[in-house]
């Protein structure tokens, strides 16, 4: 499965105070600054000076019952994001909203608003919310079926897109002698009527300079495969073994060119919590000392909630219950399904698997050198296992540091990586085609006063 070497694509995952679950109490990282805008406003211009294509937030709507031990709560992802665009001019800017507790057209504006406001650097990473605390907060006393919460998806992407197509591109002409601002021939509402919405449009702000934001995705259901090979052109999934990301990467690209779509307009970037030391014995004990901060009930409960069932009657130090079928599961199956496998893989007893998720919640956690985990990562870029990575630093501001100092001018060594940017918007950083107006060509346009 081996491809040719050619340069790889690095998001890096922003999360609060690192993607460890104790990151927070480790030493080095500041948890009080979780809201402060000047702190990711350095962590942008850090993963910006490496070159990383874009940066990632993110998000919940609603505080789980494990506050007391963790740390995962922060800003609202449209406006940190539109913040960091004022101070950087490359780096794409993507951020988490929910299809399930949503409307289309405020989705629909406000991406059209942060692509404008960074000038063409906007991605929206489509989520359904795997949270059943979710739905307390938005008047509804149970969350949505899975398949129900994809179904809906598809629909919010339909109307969503629609939108963003109301204007054409050059629908604004802005003629002051005949008083005339934009041609409401190219301004259409979209009229749409489905099961779910109903929406006239247009949208009242123009094209955006991308035309879409990118569309990344990061379900690995079978729900969301369909989803992802049917829409996404990015994918941030998880996989702990190079041959299920080869299994995985081999499957959703032939799914997208069953839907008559290019596969090289998908690219998918598999998690990696690296943690570096300057020896691979130094980077173990790092590993070591984090995982040493854990707070068992805190793991205890993201483990049970990831696989419906209470754990904390167990023995920390015993093997796994029995587990319900993954068609019992309306949270995330896929996750669901990597975790019990990892557990039966390893035979891991419940503390260990708290230790082995503590990093990255399912994605690959790799103590090693810069040096090793450059390995790694070309090893999995060149042999059919992903198009680059999703980078999540176990601790920040410094695991960035590490990785952007030590990681990437080893990969840009090896030709792997970029040393400068050779475009301005996000679409062109991943190779993405700007999607063309659904209806600039259409015979029988449908005016705004329609």
């Amino acid at each position: 499965m081996s491809k040719r070497k050619q340069q790889m694509h690095l998001n890096v995952f922003i999360m609060n105070a690192g993607h460890h679950e104790a990151a927070w109490r480790h030493p080095g990282t500041e948890p009080e600054r979780i809201t402060d805008l000047s702190y990711f406003q350095k962590i942008a211009r850090i993963a910006e000076e490496a070159k990383f294509d874009s940066l990632f937030l993110a998000d919940g709507l609603a505080v789980g019952n494990n506050i007391k031990h963790g740390a995962f709560v922060g800003l609202e992802p449209f406006t940190l994001l539109s913040a960091l665009a004022s101070v950087t001019e490359h780096i794409g800017l993507i951020g988490t909203v929910s299809t399930t507790y949503n409307e289309p057209f405020h989705v629909a504006r406000k991406f059209a608003s942060l692509d404008h406001i960074s000038k063409g650097r906007a991605g929206w990473n489509i989520v359904t919310s795997g949270s059943p605390f979710e739905a307390g907060n938005f008047s509804r006393g149970a969350h949505l079926e899975h398949h129900r919460r994809y179904e809906r998806a598809k629909e919010f992407l339909e109307v969503a897109t629609g939108l963003w197509d109301s204007w054409e591109d050059d629908a604004i002409v802005i003629d002051r002698d005949a008083g005339v601002f934009a041609q409401t021939e190219k301004v259409r509402a979209i009229h749409h009527a489905g099961d779910a919405f109903q929406v006239r449009g247009p949208l009242n702000i123009p094209r955006s300079p991308q035309g879409y934001p990118v569309l990344v995705q990061a379900g690995s259901s079978e729900d969301g495969k369909e989803f992802a090979a049917r829409y996404a052109e990015a994918i941030f999934t998880a996989q702990q073994t190079l041959a299920d990301a080869q299994q995985f990467y081999g499957d959703v690209k032939a799914r997208a060119a069953r839907y008559g779509r290019n596969p090289d307009q998908l690219k998918i970037l598999p998690g990696i919590c690296a943690v570096i030391g300057a020896t691979e014995a130094e980077a173990k004990e790092k590993e070591q000392q984090l995982n040493e901060l854990t707070v068992p009930e805190y793991g205890l409960n993201q483990l049970s909630n990831m696989l419906g069932v209470d754990l904390f009657t167990y023995p920390l130090d015993g093997s796994l219950p029995e587990l319900p079928s993954v068609s019992d599961i309306n949270g995330n199956k896929s996750r669901f399904q990597l975790v019990a496998d990892l557990a039966s893989r390893e035979r891991l007893t419940i503390r260990q698997l708290i230790h082995r998720l503590a990093g990255g919640r399912g994605h690959r956690v790799f103590a090693g050198t810069a040096i090793q985990v450059a390995d790694q990562l070309e090893e999995w870029f060149t042999q059919g296992g992903s198009d680059g990575f999703n980078v999540m630093p176990p601790y920040l501001p410094a695991g960035l540091e590490e990785f952007a100092a030590q990681v990437v001018p080893e990969l840009q060594r090896r030709g792997l990586f970029r040393t400068i940017y050779q475009g301005r918007t996000l679409r062109e950083h991943y190779g993405l085609q700007r999607p063309a107006n659904r209806f600039a060509s259409s015979e029988a346009p449908l005016s705004a006063s329609n």
